[in-house]
């Protein structure tokens, strides 16, 4: 427009003679005619880009394939001929699964550990083109006789299958736990399936106890396996030992401090930037609203907290987990430094000398040794006895190595010294070093060592219908003397019990704002702050909210039932039918730990809980627990349960209480039911199976 403007604008191009003026048209027809033709070639081009960028993705997907989903390349690549398969929730299942896989080279095999998740395991039926192949499978239960989150595809294609695995060469040894009903269902049912799936077996399934040693049944079954595995293959030990470092020491001099973790579970600057969607590798930066003691008096100390999710889009149900990681204690990881005489600031990766294996580092690396002391790694429970073995060579007193290696042999003696020393005593790695002064091992190795600091969970004490934006955590610091005379406090309660409180919305900086460097947990600032997600559970209300409800949760067991009784005083108040609400609850002593006293007064006052059964089990002389109060009310117990339909929830000690509890029903069950006691379990079975008997327990 411009352009066809000028030559009007122009005085001296008005006063032209008309040979000129042609001239001048034809020049600017050229100049017309360019344009539009330029104009023209950007539209052309422009349009191809905008029509070209829907295909991008599909030709990435092709290109750069997510994850090699066939692990049996990968053993025919790398030469490997056994594969160890876990199933693994807190990190014991995936420990178990790399020092089998370890010990593969001392009886001339090789062997790699491998989560289901990330392979096709339909590829099973070729196993047998290795030659001398085994797989074995670590599979741990978790909850009510599930798999763990990453055994789930696994399991649901066992159920599925119709594969002849017919050359497949197998063993399983599985993690649970005896006070669970469902003890080692999972072990249980890969070891059948894959049976009837036309598997052979080769050495006898494993069932390890967590309720009693499990790492020495671990041992014991382990010692007996590999025998059989040398019978069956026809091969012997090299009797090599299986002292080989996994990990290389690289130390970072000069290294840009943007590029070094500094406590995140996955993506670096992760809680500068918070990203959702908010799961295990990608925990939300949480901030304690409130923190409050909740019982009276007593030696312990019994805490409510809320953590505020606000604008982290996560949703949450009544009944559901909050999973929290902790950090641990600064003393400890000091401590840890200063036998060792490290800097601890030192900045490091340990990378994989296995350059096939897909976990390229035992931790988030780059990364400092306080921050891996402190956010990544497990320095306080007792150290399993590989670990031990391995660090008995840097035992220069020739006594304490002895010690160090009898502990971990598989030797009666060895056993029981490692039972009483260790396990009994409660010694973390940092008491061992204190209690063997001539054990001083590099802090690389060390690292390279230790289990990953795990996610604690603690079930949700609020209703997300009352409290959208906020997460309520009800839990007893752990705090208790060991035989040695050593304090130990529990990583998580402890540190937990440290945050200080801000006001809702009232902090300067939102977690999820770029640029927050104060929120990250290695800095200051993080005093406030709770890395947490949301594991979804079964633990849930009846769809109809008439449906009567009894709940049993002595202690802190009562944290899911504030929730439930929550949620059922906002549906009354929505106008819908409640059915009876009733708890039966327990605590020691009536003025010292009834948590949450008056908001079940108020419930109980509003009409919303109907029934509010509470056991003082130190307050008289002869101990009452919550099943001598079912006991008492048998009769309307059984009412609300055969006629009423109710659903009954049980939360807290799975040991003694839930199991107490359970043969408390059988009885009731028996005598108003008119059954006898097989009868009466089957009847409580039948509950369990419908989903109107829920456990929420713990050991």
């Amino acid at each position: 427009l411009s352009a066809m403007g000028e030559p009007s604008m122009d005085p001296t191009i008005a006063a032209d003679s008309p040979a000129q003026q042609d001239s001048l048209f034809s020049m600017t027809d050229v100049f017309l005619i360019s344009l539009i033709t330029g104009l023209f070639t950007y539209w052309f081009f422009f349009r191809k880009k905008k029509e070209e960028v829907p295909e991008l993705p599909k030709m990435q997907t092709v290109a750069a394939p997510v994850r090699d989903s066939s692990f049996i390349e990968k053993m025919k690549k790398t030469g490997r001929n056994i594969v160890v398969f876990y199933g693994s929730q807190t990190g014991t299942a995936e420990e178990f699964a790399n020092r089998l896989a370890k010990d593969a080279h001392r009886y001339g095999l090789r062997g790699m550990a491998a989560d289901p998740e990330e392979y096709d395991l339909s590829d099973l039926s070729r196993l047998s083109e290795i030659d001398k192949s085994l797989a074995v499978f670590c599979m741990a239960t978790y909850g009510e006789g599930d798999p763990t989150d990453n055994a789930q595809d696994f399991y649901d294609w066992l159920q599925e299958a119709d594969a002849d695995l017919s050359g497949l060469r197998f063993a399983v040894f599985g993690l649970g736990n005896k006070t669970y009903e469902h003890f080692n269902a999972m072990g249980k049912y890969v070891d059948k399936r894959l049976e009837e799936l036309g598997a052979q077996r080769i050495f006898e399934l494993g069932l390890g106890d967590d309720d009693g040693n499990l790492e020495e049944d671990f041992i014991t079954w382990r010692e007996q396996f590999w025998p059989a595995v040398c019978e069956h293959f026809g091969v012997e030990a090299t009797g090599e030992e299986s002292s080989i470092r996994q990990y290389e020491l690289v130390v970072h001099t000069d290294v840009n401090m943007n590029k070094v973790y500094t406590g995140e579970m996955g993506r670096l600057k992760s809680y500068e930037n918070q990203k959702p969607p908010f799961d295990a590798k990608n925990p939300f930066l949480a901030q304690v609203t409130e923190n409050r003691k909740l019982n009276e008096g007593g030696e312990r100390h019994l805490m409510h907290l809320e953590l505020d999710i606000s604008n982290s889009k996560i949703r949450y149900e009544s009944g559901d987990h909050v999973a929290v990681y902790p950090a641990n204690d600064s003393s400890l990881v000091n401590q840890i430094g200063e036998i060792l005489g490290t800097d601890l600031d030192t900045v490091m990766s340990l990378n994989n000398l296995d350059e096939e294996s897909n976990k390229k580092h035992p931790f988030p690396c780059p990364t400092s040794y306080r921050t891996a002391l402190t956010y990544y790694l497990d320095i306080t429970n007792p150290p399993r006895t590989n670990v031990l073995y391995e660090l008995a060579q840097y035992a220069s007193d020739s006594g304490e190595q002895e010690r160090l290696r009898k502990m971990a042999s598989s030797a009666a003696e060895g056993k029981a010294l490692y039972l009483s020393w260790v396990v009994e005593a409660r010694r973390n790695i940092l008491a061992i070093l204190q209690d063997m002064p001539s054990l001083r091992p590099p802090i690389d190795h060390l690292c390279e060592l230790l289990p990953r600091l795990q996610a604690r969970y603690y079930s949700i004490a609020s209703s997300s219908k009352v409290h959208p934006n906020s997460i309520h955590i009800c839990a007893v610091t752990v705090e208790y003397e060991t035989k040695t005379g050593r304090l130990n406090k529990g990583v998580a309660t402890s540190w937990l019990r440290s945050k200080v409180p801000v006001q809702q919305g009232s902090s300067s900086q939102v977690p999820g704002q770029q640029g927050s460097s104060s929120q990250v947990p290695g800095q200051q600032g993080s005093s406030s702050l709770v890395p947490m997600y949301v594991r979804k559970s079964q633990f849930r209300l009846p769809f109809k909210p008439s449906t009567p409800v009894i709940m049993i949760g002595p202690g802190t067991g009562i944290a899911p039932f504030m929730g439930f009784i929550q949620e059922r005083a906002w549906l009354k108040q929505q106008g819908k039918e409640v059915g009876e609400t009733v708890l039966y609850y327990g605590c020691r002593h009536e003025r010292e730990d009834y948590l949450y006293r008056e908001e079940l007064a108020r419930f109980q006052k509003e009409g919303v809980l109907t029934q509010l059964n509470v056991a003082f089990s130190r307050d008289q002389a002869e101990k009452v627990y919550v099943q001598h109060l079912l006991k008492r009310n048998k009769e309307n117990v059984w009412k609300l349960v055969n006629e009423g339909m109710a659903h009954i929830y049980v939360c807290g000690d799975a040991r003694n209480m839930a199991r107490d509890v359970q043969n408390t029903f059988y009885e009731i069950v028996s005598e108003f039911g008119n059954m006898s006691q097989p009868q009466a379990v089957d009847y409580v079975k039948k509950l369990m199976t419908k989903g109107r008997y829920s456990l929420d327990v713990w050991s």
